[in-house]
């Protein structure tokens, strides 16, 4: 098997990111009809090359192909001394899941926090993504939150 790299995305990474951005938001239900508008997609692509904006994405790249993503963000926090980190998105494309690339990114996003001073880490997924789950529970505690939302 070819040897993985984790990067921080670039410019030239962007139809292999965006293959995977689609996939992961059909996983979550936006597609067809509910598919994000283009412009969501766009200012998020441009956010990670924004130095203003604290919003990063790193990439799994594997025989020169894009196969996985993990867009964060850091923002401060009311209870905790120093700013944390928001793992949003993370994704890996369905014909490399196994080869430990979810892991592989998650850790990338844990040094990528700890270079910025942040204290922590967290992240959601669905109560039914099984798979996700499984290794979720291996590299962090689940403190038993239920989230709420309501769209404005």
């Amino acid at each position: 098997m070819p040897d993985i790299a984790i990067r921080p995305v670039r410019r030239d990474d962007h139809s292999g990111w965006k293959a995977l951005w689609d996939g992961y938001n059909a996983f979550y239900g936006r597609a067809g009809p509910k598919a994000l508008p283009d412009a969501i997609t766009a200012r998020t692509w441009e956010w990670f090359f924004d130095p203003a904006e604290p919003v990063f994405s790193l990439v799994a790249e594997s025989d020169g192909r894009v196969v996985g993503l993990a867009n964060y963000l850091f923002h401060r926090s009311t209870s905790r001394p120093t700013d944390v980190c928001y793992l949003q998105d993370l994704f890996t494309a369905g014909d490399q899941r196994g080869r430990g690339i979810g892991r592989r990114l998650i850790e990338g996003v844990l040094g990528s926090a700890r270079a910025a001073g942040c204290c922590r880490v967290y992240w959601q997924t669905h109560a039914q993504n099984v798979a996700a789950r499984a290794l979720y529970d291996r590299l962090a505690e689940h403190l038993g939150f239920i989230v709420y939302a309501h769209d404005l």
